[in-house]
């Protein structure tokens, strides 16, 4: 299950309801394990006991031949009988632990928000159509003689077999009814990582019906079962995949968005050195006409300066690669084992992490290293891939969050960036320290 993934902020209620499901699910754990604890300890009682025959066994050698033999049957039946007790505990005790390491598993799964497709299909639309296809079969079993349930043929009512018919047609619309009822309320709330849950639910239900029904022997039908559980499962698939797809708007969104800044920052820059150079070749006309050699030569270097700014600007347009690479923490809202590393093909890089530092977390986020690269984007995604083993997300690999420490994050970038590299380990962090000073 799972988050579908949970966001790194807001979603409390679903964070909540996951947390409780992970309680759930370790409280499970901790039943298997203490019930392992106690197979073992029966285990061991049967040993006992039937050491404790061996040695009866061997202390009758007073009885007679007959009432040996008697005493020898009955003693082997007892350790034949024990035997079968002891392979069935430890039958059991292989299937607890089996189950503990599954709630494990499951546990550790859900705890880093990877969802399990159960049905993998291309996108949202494939499940949609998925999901018509199955409520068309739904719907065409729950027509009469549709196979949705089952129920005796040969009940009777005071003799009538029509009567008896007719009754047991009434309770297995009732039950069949209920069924469904409860089948959609169950697909109506399902979260995608609570899909385990809602499927002991609809199986709970469905025993609930055969055992009112019993009888009259009504009862769900395995193959009806299956396609309710089938439409849990694809229904947990789309609000995942929908979810995903969602994120995935959320994201290009963004990027665009991010990219016409990167532009206007750019058509900026270029009309403001535009204006410049114009006005320092007005200004240098002026001088050659008054043969100021001394105020051409220094209007001259400025005016090159001025056009070797206007070619970097053209060259960051052109390269889509180059940037600014940066490293940074916030310390006040993820702690001292967290830091981010990204890249902005902003002009003004100060800029893009001042957004990041907007109202959606309590402090400011601090700069441990600023560079620009014509590889930006290489550096970017070679520090992301040195740094795999300690991202945060899994899921959504855009959220660039790392949990490691700024010392490790320069001792990567060293060979990446070499001289380029001004790296400060220890966060400034203003906020963040006077809030604490003030609580002192």
């Amino acid at each position: 299950m799972s988050s579908p993934s949970i966001p790194l902020f807001g979603a409390r209620r679903a964070a909540h309801e996951l947390y409780r499901e992970l309680k759930n699910a370790e409280a499970q754990r901790d039943r298997f394990a203490e019930l392992g604890q106690k197979l073992v300890e029966e285990i061991k009682a049967v040993r006992v006991e039937r050491d404790s025959f061996r040695q009866q066994l061997e202390q009758i050698g007073g009885l007679s031949a007959v009432e040996l033999e008697s005493h020898s049957q009955t003693l082997r039946e007892q350790i034949d009988l024990q035997k079968r007790e002891l392979s069935r505990l430890e039958a059991e005790l292989k299937k607890a632990r089996t189950n503990l390491v599954a709630v494990d598993d499951a546990i550790l799964l859900e705890e880093v928000g990877i969802y399990h497709y159960r049905h993998r299909l291309s996108d949202v639309v494939a499940y949609e159509e998925a999901l018509e296809r199955l409520q068309d079969q739904i719907k065409a079993m729950n027509r009469k003689e549709g196979g949705a349930i089952l129920a005796a043929t040969n009940w009777t009512v005071n003799g009538s077999a029509s009567e008896g018919k007719r009754m047991v047609r009434d309770f297995s619309k009732l039950m069949l009814r209920a069924f469904n009822s409860e089948a959609d309320d169950i697909v109506h709330t399902l979260k995608p990582y609570k899909l385990s849950n809602a499927l002991d639910r609809l199986k709970k239900i469905a025993d609930s019906i055969e055992k009112l029904g019993a009888t009259m022997s009504i009862r769900i039908a395995p193959l009806y079962y299956l396609v309710r559980v089938q439409e849990l499962e694809l229904t947990a698939d789309y609000l995942q995949k929908e979810a995903e797809a969602k994120e995935e708007e959320r994201l290009e969104r963004e990027r665009l968005k991010e990219e016409r800044k990167v532009q206007q920052e750019i058509e900026r820059e270029r009309a403001r050195l535009e204006k410049e150079r114009q006005h320092h070749i007005n200004a240098l006309e002026a001088l050659e006409a008054k043969g100021d050699e001394a105020g051409v030569a220094r209007i001259s270097e400025q005016l090159a300066e001025i056009e070797e700014e206007v070619r970097k600007v053209d060259f960051r347009e052109a390269n889509i690669r180059a940037g600014y690479v940066y490293v940074i923490s916030n310390i006040g809202s993820f702690g001292e084992e967290m830091v981010k590393v990204g890249m902005t093909r902003r002009l003004q890089p100060m800029d893009r992490i001042k957004e990041l530092s907007d109202a959606s977390v309590p402090f400011n986020f601090d700069v441990h290293a600023l560079f620009f690269s014509n590889d930006a984007v290489g550096i970017e995604a070679e520090m992301h891939s040195r740094l795999s083993d300690c991202r945060v997300n899994l899921v959504n690999l855009r959220r660039e969050f790392f949990r490691t420490s700024p010392a490790k994050v320069k001792f990567l970038l060293s060979d990446l960036a070499g001289e380029l590299l001004e790296f400060n380990e220890i966060p400034e962090a203003l906020e963040y320290r006077q809030c604490l000073h003030g609580r002192a």
